[in-house]
């Protein structure tokens, strides 16, 4: 039987005044939550990064707050095959 363990990439893009601020947030399955902004600006970036590691994706979604526009949030959510 098969076994798998699973992770989350969070990409929130934020007002900043005139600006849009990006990040990206990693939850791995132990939950520990890492800020990974600095090693790709896109959610394909990332999201390759992730693959050569061995996750693969299995669905996503989006929160939009459209009443002020203000915030988009993505999840990216993971799993690869369990190391035990």
């Amino acid at each position: 039987m098969n076994t798998w363990e699973y992770a989350l990439l969070v990409r929130r893009r934020e007002a900043s005044g005139q600006n849009w601020r990006i990040s990206f947030y990693w939850y791995s399955p132990d939950g520990d939550r890492q800020d990974v902004t600095q090693f790709g600006d896109t959610a394909i970036a990332q999201l390759n990064l992730a693959g050569k590691k061995g996750w693969e994706l299995v669905s996503s979604e989006e929160d939009i707050n459209n009443l002020q526009g203000s915030t988009e949030v993505h999840r990216y959510y993971l799993k690869r095959p369990s190391a035990t």
